[in-house]
């Protein structure tokens, strides 16, 4: 939706939540939509423990990606933001909230992810 605010065209930040049960945990995702990029956050609990942020770059193929807030030791947001700004071609924040004690949650929460872009592209 784009609106108009002292003649210049900007567009609204819309909010799009899902949530699924993945190897017997529900996880939620919240998205917000901003102009140019989203925000994604990922968890089982309503925490904000880390936000990565990535964008393209006309320098290098692989998008840049840095850790806002965080433990430094959790790759998780940066790889996870890198990957979904190169398949956007957006700008992107994420803040994975989920424990990193099993590899398979992590990508199937990646592949649910995905999906939800292939079946709803407009929230993205």
């Amino acid at each position: 939706m784009t609106q108009t605010q002292n003649g210049a065209a900007f567009d609204a930040i819309s909010v799009h939540n899902f949530s699924e049960k993945i190897l017997e945990q529900v996880v939620h995702f919240h998205v917000m939509k901003l102009s140019g990029g989203f925000f994604l956050w990922v968890g089982s609990s309503p925490v904000l423990s880390n936000l990565a942020v990535s964008m393209s770059s006309r320098y290098d193929s692989m998008p840049l990606s840095t850790l806002v807030i965080g433990d430094p030791s959790n790759t998780a947001p940066n790889s996870l933001a890198q990957r979904l700004a190169k398949k956007t071609k957006k700008q992107v924040f994420v803040s994975y909230s989920l424990p990193m004690t099993d590899s398979n949650l992590s990508l199937l929460v990646e592949n649910r992810i995905k999906k939800e872009l292939e079946l709803h592209p407009e929230h993205f």
